[in-house]
């Protein structure tokens, strides 16, 4: 695994969990996960005119994605909202590295070592484990059918969308890839959030939070662009596994400054995850 795409996967990583930090810290968090996503899509298409259209190959992937990264935020709105969620989301960030294994090797032949199988291993068993210590502090809930299904169908677009984009950028050039489907985005999750919340919510929103949403939307934007630029070069299987330390970083910003609890099963869990970023990098 080449030490360029670590260090722009752990970058990544960690604007994306600052990203999550900042939208913890706003209310009404949807329609705040709305505007970023909006200001996201007015930061890209500003570079868009820069960085000219992606080449004509590159629309269906786009389109595509930018329907399933739709999909997944209308998911993570439902989820939200269902607490089950919060027993089960681990399930989520941990089942899709493997999925997206699945689908490198079957439609791009992606060929793993050994060691990036421990590797791949060991991050998503750490994800696992960092998720228990919700489920061992709700001993009396337990998960509903409802809430592992939402939890696998997030895992599931995540995989597929991840996939798409990394076949997208090995084969075209990243920056108007990434950032014409950014611009697009919004086009199918406001009216969603408008819908559902109304749109006297943003103005109010945007009053309060203002300069969160605006720190929000630039993180998000060049999180996920750093994110393209590894999966021009590198193996997409390894790339989206370790992007998932960002629910590690999460849950340590957490831990630091909103006084959540770490605990030792998570100080293991994050242990396991970065040892397994370490495998991949030295084995896989």
């Amino acid at each position: 695994m080449p030490v360029l795409a670590i260090a722009l996967l752990f970058a990544s990583a960690t604007m994306h969990a600052l990203w999550n930090f900042l939208l913890k810290s706003a209310e009404e968090k949807y329609v705040a996960m709305g505007w970023q996503v909006i200001l996201s899509g007015l930061m890209a298409l500003g570079l868009l005119f820069y960085s000219g259209l992606p080449p004509q190959h590159m629309w269906p992937f786009a389109i595509i994605s930018m329907l399933l990264e739709a999909l997944y935020f209308i998911l993570l709105c439902i989820a939200y909202t269902d607490h089950d969620f919060s027993l089960v989301y681990p399930i989520a960030r941990g089942a899709a590295p493997a999925l997206l294994v699945l689908w490198s090797a079957l439609f791009l032949q992606e060929e793993l070592t050994v060691g990036g199988y421990i590797g791949l291993a060991m991050i998503t068993g750490g994800i696992i484990v960092n998720g228990a210590t919700t489920l061992l502090k709700n001993k009396e809930e337990k998960p509903h059918l409802k809430g592992i299904l939402t939890a696998l169908s997030v895992a599931l677009v995540i995989s597929i969308y991840t996939f798409i984009d990394g076949t997208a950028v090995k084969n075209g050039p990243a920056l108007p890839y990434g950032l014409s489907m950014f611009v697009m985005v919004p086009f199918v999750t406001t009216p969603y959030l408008a819908h559902h919340y109304g749109w006297a919510a943003f103005p109010r929103v945007w009053k309060k939070n203002r300069l969160y949403l605006l720190l929000g939307g630039l993180l998000g934007l060049v999180a996920y662009m750093l994110t393209l630029f590894a999966y021009t070069f590198a193996p997409l299987s390894y790339s989206g596994a370790i992007r998932e330390v960002s629910a590690v970083i999460g849950a340590f910003l957490g831990w630091r400054f909103l006084k959540e609890q770490m605990g030792g099963v998570r100080v293991v869990g994050s242990v396991i995850v970065f040892a397994g970023v370490m495998v991949i990098a030295v084995f896989g």
